[in-house]
C-alpha cells in the first residue's frame, strides 16, 4: 500500500504544476553512502473547450545512490537510476462544483546499463473526482476534496486502490491538508510566503539491469520507501513562480534489493536520517 502511494504521490499535486526543478538529499547515518535525486517536470495544458483540458507532459528523475560502503556485490550497476514518465491526462467540468480527471502514465524505471527490455516498462493511471470550493468566499472554511482510484504496475497489486485528499482553510492564516501521500498544517505569513509542518511519503521501485546474484537469487528490482516529517517553507516570487524547501527526519527508511517476485533479498539501508528537498516550480 505504501509503495502504491509513493508511485502516485504526484498524480494530483502536479496537475497544477506546469514546470518544476527539484533536488532531494538523504545521507546514510554513520556511513559514507547517500541518496540524491534530481527531478524535472514539464506539463502543458491544451484547452479543448470551455472548462475541458487535455494535459500532456513528462517527468524525469535521476537518482544517484553513491554506495561507498563495502557490499557483497558490484555496486557500480546501481550508481544511477532513471525514472521517466510520460504524463497524459484529461479533465472536464461536471455538474456543480465537481470536476473529473483521467490520468495515464507510461513509465520507464531502470538502471539503463543496457538496452531496454519489457521489464523496464510500467503502466500507471488513475481516475479522480475533484470538488473545489477554495475560491468560494461564501463559505466560512473553503475546501478542496479529491476522491479517486489509482493503479500502478510496480506494486504487484492487480486492482485499483483508493486515493483521498482533503484540504481546508481554517482562517486567513491557517489551513490543513489531510490525506496520503502528504498531510500538513500551514501558516500563511503573507501572499508571498508560508510555512508548514508536514508528514509525507517518498520513494521508488526500479528494474535492475545486469542484475547480480545474491543468496542464490537474481536481483531484479531496487526499492526505496521513506516516511518523513519536518517543516517546509515556500516563497512566491510571483503568483505562479514559487521556491520551496522542505527539511526533516525520516521516521521509516527502507532501501532494499528484491527478486523477480519482489520479495526482499538484501537490505541496503534502514537507518533513519536527515532529509532535504528543495526546488523551484511554475504553477497555474
Amino acid at each position: 500500500m505504501v509503495c502504491l502511494f509513493f508511485c502516485f504521490k504526484n498524480s494530483i499535486a502536479q496537475v497544477t504544476d506546469l514546470a518544476r526543478l527539484e533536488y532531494s538529499f538523504i545521507p546514510k547515518s554513520k556511513s559514507e553512502d547517500r541518496y540524491t535525486r534530481f527531478r524535472a517536470i514539464l506539463n502543458y495544458p491544451i484547452k479543448i473547450k470551455e472548462d475541458d483540458y487535455l494535459i500532456v507532459g513528462a517527468e524525469y528523475n535521476s537518482i544517484v545512490l553513491n554506495l561507498e560502503d563495502d557490499y557483497p556485490f558490484d555496486t557500480s550497476m546501481l550508481d544511477r537510476i532513471h525514472v521517466i514518465d510520460l504524463n497524459m491526462g484529461y479533465t472536464f467540468k461536471m455538474n456543480g462544483p465537481w470536476r473529473a480527471g483521467i490520468q495515464f502514465n507510461p513509465r520507464i524505471a531502470s538502471t539503463l546499463t543496457q538496452s531496454l527490455t519489457s521489464e523496464d516498462f510500467f503502466i500507471n493511471g488513475g481516475v479522480f473526482f475533484i470538488k473545489n470550493r477554495k475560491k468560494d468566499r461564501s463559505l466560512d472554511h473553503p475546501y478542496r476534496l479529491v476522491l479517486g482510484l489509482t493503479y500502478n504496475a510496480t506494486t504487484g497489486i492487480p486492482f485499483p486502490l483508493p486515493f483521498i485528499s482533503y484540504n481546508r482553510e481554517i482562517n486567513k492564516f491557517w489551513s490543513y491538508n489531510a490525506g496520503i501521500p502528504k498531510s500538513n498544517i500551514k501558516y500563511i505569513f503573507s501572499e508571498r510566503s508560508n510555512m508548514q509542518a508536514f508528514v509525507g511519503l517518498d520513494g521508488y521501485m526500479v528494474h535492475v539491469q545486469n542484475s547480480p546474484n545474491l543468496q542464490n537469487q537474481n536481483i531484479e528490482y531496487i526499492s526505496l520507501s521513506v516516511v518523513v516529517g519536518g517543516f517546509g517553507y515556500e516563497y512566491c516570487f510571483t503568483k505562479h513562480l514559487v521556491a520551496y524547501i522542505y527539511t526533516g527526519y525520516t521516521f521509516r527508511l527502507n532501501n532494499v534489493l528484491r527478486n523477480k517476485s519482489r520479495d526482499e533479498v538484501f537490505k541496503l539501508n534502514d537507518v533513519n536520517a536527515f532529509y532535504l528537498r528543495t526546488g523551484l516550480k511554475f504553477k497555474i
